[in-house]
């Protein structure tokens, strides 16, 4: 830790850094751009590990991407909430674009051009900024205001973030609103709820009578607009882990079956019936086997996966491979402008 590195910056990972090479080690650099050349001082890592982490504090040649971040918090040794402030905001989308296909090609074994999509609703437009309607601080020892660094429980006082939403998030959706509880989980992009509605209702396009199941449904947010496309709200089901949540999503979706508690188990009580239609929105570490093998087990004619994580919806498409359902279509959308993170949905059919 604390030594310094001169290296080329290769090719961005999956996590907010880029990957370079120093004496044959592996170094995740942040603060970098593919095909720079920087002095790097190591913050993780001894003498037997296989990688080490790094900040680049130093640009000796620059990429012609690289900006100078609008936060004056972002950077080496300071706030550890964005990832790609240094980053024209165009370019973002296409680091993100090449993580998703890195992570399909590396975990499922497949080759899928990636478009990641620009959502509506930064303040200004096209910024990057003011979209997170969601904000918790830390706070110092004297009660100001502050971020935490990078893995680290350290704190960087701030005065103001610039990617927190000037507004609160609206709880209404195409004319519905939403109930939720207060501290309950609700997409913290403003245009993140008709985005990904959007894109789930295009990939399955639900037909009139046809019964859907809506795994991790939160409040209930695409179980509402696909009782509406199949036209009776009690050929939908949700499970959700929250039991708050559930009982939210209850009067969100009149009509349609709940059940509380954790989704592998959920589902293992219930009737293996076929089902037409199937959500999956888990959370970061993906459906996983157990919830994948019931699902398959419904014979569905499609299923919409809505994946925060590239990796985590990699390898669930790889075990709905093995089942002989496949990628058919995938959208990226970026729903967490400044950071590395990136929302996809993915259609699988047999």
């Amino acid at each position: 830790m604390g030594e310094r590195l001169e290296v080329e910056v290769g090719p961005v990972g999956h996590g907010g850094f880029c990957v370079a090479r120093h004496e044959g080690r592996a170094v995740f650099v942040r603060h970098a751009l593919p095909g720079e050349r920087v002095v790097a001082v190591v913050t993780e890592g001894t003498d037997g590990d296989r990688f080490w982490r790094a900040d680049a504090v130093e640009v000796l040649e620059a990429s012609a991407h690289r900006v100078v971040p609008p936060c004056p918090y972002a950077g080496p040794d300071l706030c550890g909430g964005c990832d790609f402030q240094h980053v024209a905001v165009p370019h973002q989308r296409e680091l993100k674009a090449t993580v998703v296909t890195e992570q399909l090609r590396r975990l499922a074994g497949l080759e899928v051009d990636v478009v990641v999509e620009d959502v509506p609703g930064d303040t200004p437009p096209g910024s990057g900024l003011g979209w997170r309607t969601r904000q918790r601080y830390a706070r110092t020892p004297d009660g100001h205001r502050a971020m935490r660094k990078h893995r680290s429980h350290d704190l960087v006082p701030v005065d103001e973030c610039l990617i927190e939403a000037p507004d609160p998030a609206t709880h209404e959706l195409r004319g519905v609103s939403f109930d939720r509880d207060q501290d309950g989980f609700w997409q913290v992009h403003p245009g993140a709820p008709e985005a990904l509605v959007a894109a789930v209702l295009g990939a399955l396009e639900p037909r009139a009578g046809e019964s859907a199941l809506d795994l991790y449904a939160g409040v209930g947010l695409f179980a509402r607009f696909l009782a509406e496309r199949v036209g009776d709200p009690e050929l939908v089901t949700m499970v959700e882990g929250d039991r708050t949540a559930s009982e939210h999503s209850v009067a969100n979706v009149p009509g349609a079956s709940a059940h509380a508690g954790d989704v592998a188990t959920v589902l293992a009580g219930l009737p293996a019936e076929p089902v037409d239609l199937v959500v999956l929105d888990p959370p970061r570490e993906g459906a996983r086997r157990a919830v994948v093998d019931q699902v398959v087990a419904r014979q569905p004619r499609a299923v919409a996966y809505v994946a925060c994580d590239p990796a985590a919806l990699a390898r669930d498409v790889a075990i709905f491979a093995e089942h002989g359902y496949g990628l058919r279509s995938l959208r990226a959308f970026d729903l967490f402008p400044m950071t590395h993170h990136v929302e996809c949905v993915a259609l699988l059919t047999r």
